[in-house]
């Protein structure tokens, strides 16, 4: 929606702060008119899933490519940040309308930087919980069942190997990193991963997630990833050895159904080339990172 500037009347007058105001009441009142729409659309959206044997709340996939396309077409004065906000807002809160849940937040290192990001990606509607810890998140998610649990990525070694938490088919999953569109300054910039149990979402597959145990470090580890496209996000020791979170490329399209599995193959084969002994296990999955400065800045000329 675009606002022209009104040519002067047949009597040569200017617009008026009225006449602005009148207009900016009649903006205000289409915005509320639609949002009203919007939630009406919910019965009938549970209807259809109810229809077609039930489905997942929470489509973090979409979700993403969403805030993709509003960061990509957003234009004018109104800052990028105040856009996100108020969507990740609706979004989060027809989310919960829809099928009621909380979330649950690792204020372990700090509670500033994640109770931004939690009221930022999910607003004042959805029940926040702190919890102390990475394993306590992941605790309450699976207790719950249908909540989400948010995670922050460099926790260092005090936050322990948690993703080992998340290992097994009837463990949580990363479903999401936040925030989906990323760039300098954002004002809830803090990589974080959203957690929950894998029948409460349809996560995006663009990057997999594993969890990898390896006896002693190697110097060749982070190459031997590497050449599989993988990225070494964490480290800490565990029993016995060592842990490791690796992100691998998974698929933007196509069928999700083994492609963890292949990709945890993949890895532990080229990890045990130069670590020997070495586990791996899947533990979720999300979309691709967008770094909006890279493709929002302008193509230097060669």
């Amino acid at each position: 929606m675009t606002s022209t500037p009104k040519a002067p009347d047949a009597a040569g007058r200017a617009e008026t702060l009225g006449d602005l105001r009148v207009e900016i009441d009649r903006i205000d009142a289409a915005m509320h008119e639609n949002l009203m729409a919007r939630g009406a659309i919910i019965d009938r959206l549970i209807a259809v899933k109810a229809r077609a044997g039930g489905g997942s709340a929470f489509r973090p996939d979409r979700e993403a490519s969403m805030m993709r396309h509003i960061a990509e077409r957003h234009r004018g004065r109104l800052p990028l940040d105040t856009v996100e906000g108020i969507w990740r807002i609706i979004i989060s809160t027809f989310t919960f309308i829809q099928a009621g849940y909380a979330v649950h937040a690792d204020t372990a290192a700090g509670d500033a930087a994640m109770r931004d990001s939690a009221r930022f990606h999910f607003g004042f509607t959805v029940p926040l919980h702190t919890q102390d810890g990475p394993a306590a998140v992941i605790a309450a998610v699976r207790r719950a069942g249908s909540d989400l649990g948010l995670i922050r990525l460099g926790g260092g070694v005090a936050a322990g190997p948690w993703w080992r938490g998340l290992v097994g088919p009837d463990a949580p999953k990363v479903i999401a990193r936040l925030p989906f569109v990323e760039r300098p300054d954002h004002p809830a910039g803090m990589p974080v991963v959203v957690v929950a149990m894998a029948s409460a979402a349809t996560p995006a597959t663009e990057v997999l997630l594993h969890s990898v145990w390896v006896e002693r470090w190697r110097d060749g580890i982070p190459a031997a990833a590497a050449a599989e496209g993988g990225e070494i996000l964490e480290q800490t020791a565990a029993a016995g050895g060592l842990a490791l979170l690796v992100a691998m490329p998974g698929a933007a399209e196509g069928p999700a159904e083994g492609l963890a599995e292949a990709s945890a193959v993949r890895l532990q084969a080229a990890l045990s080339a130069v670590a020997g002994d070495v586990r791996v296990a899947p533990v979720g999955s999300h979309a691709a990172r967008y770094d909006f400065a890279a493709v929002s800045a302008p193509a230097v000329p060669a």
